[in-house]
């Protein structure tokens, strides 16, 4: 009578380990990239949160000089502050610059409405005419 083999033998497990292993080695970085991109709509939010603002004190004044971008920009947060470059009568730029995490990447946004992306970690590339939001240069808006 032979006896009923129990358990798993070590073949099977190191086999196991293996495409564990394998599926965690994509599934990390794929979800580290979802997070940092999860992270990177408060900046788009606050920059184009505050650029209504600056238009609409425009539209009162017919310049920008004397524009407050601080008090119409969200509070600083654990992933990016907020700045206005020095306001002319005719231009401003809005900076969201990445802190702790999200250090590196810089966004700004103009009186024109041109978004750029003047900053970023490696891989993620930057450009002139719209706010990166996913590694390797690619833009959404």
């Amino acid at each position: 009578m032979q006896r009923a083999q129990k358990g798993f033998t070590l073949i099977e497990i190191m086999v196991s380990v293996a495409i564990v292993g394998i599926l965690m080695a994509v599934a990390i970085p794929a979800y580290s990239d979802y997070v940092i991109r999860g992270r990177l709509s408060e900046a788009f939010t606050g920059l184009g949160g505050a650029q209504p603002a600056a238009e609409q004190f425009w539209s009162n004044n017919r310049t920008y000089v004397g524009f407050n971008g601080a008090s119409n920009f969200p509070p600083n947060t654990a992933n990016f502050t907020y700045a206005l470059s020095a306001a002319t009568a005719s231009s401003y730029t809005l900076t969201a610059t990445g802190i702790g995490k999200m250090t590196g990447f810089v966004y700004t946004i103009d009186q024109n409405g041109t978004h750029t992306t003047t900053g970023s970690p490696a891989g993620w590339g930057i450009s002139g005419s719209c706010w990166v939001d996913h590694k390797g240069g690619a833009c959404s808006n």
